[in-house]
């Protein structure tokens, strides 16, 4: 309302509720289009959607069948990439709850139990970030022998002949390095 108080020129003849109700109802559809997304839709893939679905339904009164993708994106002058992507941003306006039955069969399974517990990606990424920061401490001669040894999997044989050192070196270097971080952790 406060808009179009302010753009409303009464020099130009028009009634204020002329101009009043277009501009209020732009205003509303305009907050539902940019806001009312559960999960954030970039503009573009929101118009690609509207326009995919309105090219749609004309090719199909038009084909006189359920038009594909391909025809639907030549129609909106697009890639079929953007309008597989815009089509399936429909279902972003409401997020799914996850006590919601994961069929229609009443075996009581929720989306809820369908969801994985823990992702060990996560955990291994924090666990080799922490690694490398321990790693990062040692002399760079025990840095090499482990990074061989653990990342590389080489034998203490291999990593001795690599190295130039003996086989029993390596071994008491590598207890010596893993020791020195185990009292780093503790």
């Amino acid at each position: 309302m406060l808009k179009a108080i302010e753009r409303f020129d009464p020099e130009r003849g028009v009634a204020f509720t002329s101009f009043a109700v277009p501009t209020i109802m732009g205003e509303i559809k305009r907050y539902f289009r940019d806001l009312g997304w559960t999960v954030r839709v970039p503009r573009d893939l929101q118009e690609l959607a509207a326009r995919s679905e309105k090219e749609s339904a004309r090719l199909t009164a038009e084909l006189g069948r359920a038009p594909t993708i391909a025809e639907i994106a030549e129609a909106c002058q697009t890639t079929v990439e953007h309008v597989v992507d815009a089509r399936s941003t429909t279902t972003a306006h409401f997020a799914d709850s996850l006590d919601a039955p994961v069929n229609s069969r009443d075996d009581g399974d929720v989306l809820a139990t369908e969801l994985p517990d823990d992702d060990l990606g996560f955990d291994r990424a924090e666990q080799r970030a922490d690694i490398d920061r321990l790693l990062s401490r040692l002399p760079e001669r025990d840095q090499t022998i482990m990074r061989l040894r653990y990342y590389d999997d080489l034998t203490q044989r291999e990593i001795a002949a690599r190295l130039g050192l003996s086989q029993m070196q390596v071994s008491r270097l590598l207890r010596k390095t893993i020791e020195t971080l185990r009292e780093e952790v503790a």
